[in-house]
């Protein structure tokens, strides 16, 4: 039976380890393997950030424009606060905003389901395609209606 490594064992120090090999130029005693899962894992959780986000605006509009006499300062907030962390993540990480198309179709179809779930309305109520643009999405002056 292997040994478990410091990666798996106790993750922080791990990192701590790394960077300092690093910073050493100690490249030959990186653990490569793991050093590369990690910085696919940063990768693909900005992605799946920017998904959730994506989601909670398409949600929250969605509710907005099909339930008008419902609105309040939550979806609003919402919807604020998800633009506001899209913008960051693009600032930090600008080739971010290319996902976005792709990812679109996919959280607007989440964001239909639970509309529907959320506000008791027949899925058939929502468009079938995203019924806002990439612009509108992240404007932090558009709201529909």
């Amino acid at each position: 039976m292997a040994t478990p490594t410091t990666y798996e064992t106790d993750f922080y120090l791990w990192t701590q380890q790394q960077a300092a090999l690093l910073r050493q130029g100690q490249l030959t005693e990186l653990d490569t393997a793991h050093l590369i899962d990690e910085i696919e894992d940063m990768g693909a959780n900005s992605r799946n950030a920017l998904g959730s986000y994506l989601e909670l605006i398409l949600l929250h509009l969605l509710k907005w424009q099909y339930q008008p006499e419902r609105r309040g300062s939550s979806w609003r907030a919402s919807i604020r606060n998800s633009r506001n962390r899209i913008e960051r993540l693009i600032e930090f990480s600008p080739s971010l905003r290319r996902k976005i198309p792709e990812q679109l179709t996919t959280e607007y179809r989440r964001a239909r389901q639970d509309a529907s779930d959320e506000t008791g309305l027949p899925l058939a109520t929502f468009p079938e395609a995203c019924p806002f643009t990439v612009e509108q999405i992240l404007d932090p002056d558009y709201w529909p209606n």
